[in-house]
């Protein structure tokens, strides 16, 4: 594979979602009607669970994104081909919708947008198939191991979760980093001779997630 093929896939996705996203932006009723929306998808319109992934608020959110895609894409498709990258990314969306609508499901009012689920799942696989990668963080001048911020990410979702921090789908980040931890290891379970000390400690934050909401201590 070469990397005509790495960025014809990549561009195809940033396409379509800044194509759904303009829609979106100039035509309201357009927008309303492919948003991820409880009351909506619980009446039986199921196809919010994935066009609501191609919609965003504004330039800004869309921007970062497929900035955020773009960046990660090519660390998933060097090493699992173009094909499973699109299963992890759409994987990663279904995913962290479902996720939201079963903590949501009886806020029929709840609404969401974005491809921030399947854009973190694709960060996710990035990081499970390169755990020493290092990030660079904006505000933090020196490298962060790829498994720390995965780590730290995760709990920070789980913290705005449990806060209801800003408007922003901490859930469906979560669930799209799950999607993606999930699917990467099925399509490379050698990564479980390798690199089980990463695999047990990206682990960690799903974990306390499913105990803090069994124990009801998740809201």
């Amino acid at each position: 594979m070469d990397n005509l093929d790495i960025s014809i896939v990549t561009i195809v996705i940033i396409v379509a979602n800044v194509i759904m996203s303009f829609k979106g932006f100039d035509n309201r009723g357009f927008f309303e009607k492919f948003k991820f929306n409880v009351g909506s998808i619980r009446r039986g319109e199921q196809i919010r669970m994935l066009s609501s992934g191609f919609l965003h608020a504004d330039v800004t959110h869309l921007l970062f994104n497929m900035f955020t895609l773009y960046f990660f894409a090519d660390a998933v498709i060097l090493k699992l081909g173009s094909f499973n990258f699109v299963i992890i990314y759409f994987a990663s969306l279904i995913f962290g919708n479902l996720l939201s609508l079963y903590f949501h499901k009886d806020d029929y009012w709840y609404s969401a947008i974005g491809a921030s689920g399947a854009v973190t799942g694709i960060l996710y696989a990035a990081i499970l198939l390169n755990p020493g990668m290092s990030l660079y963080m904006f505000f933090i001048p020196i490298p962060i191991p790829g498994y720390v911020f995965g780590i730290g990410y995760l709990l920070y979702s789980i913290y705005g979760m449990k806060k209801q921090i800003g408007n922003i789908g901490h859930d469906a980040h979560f669930g799209g980093a799950v999607g993606g931890y999930v699917v990467t290891l099925i399509m490379t379970p050698s990564l479980f001779k390798t690199d089980l000390g990463y695999i047990g400690l990206l682990a960690i934050p799903i974990i306390i997630l499913f105990v803090l909401y069994k124990t009801g201590k998740l809201k």
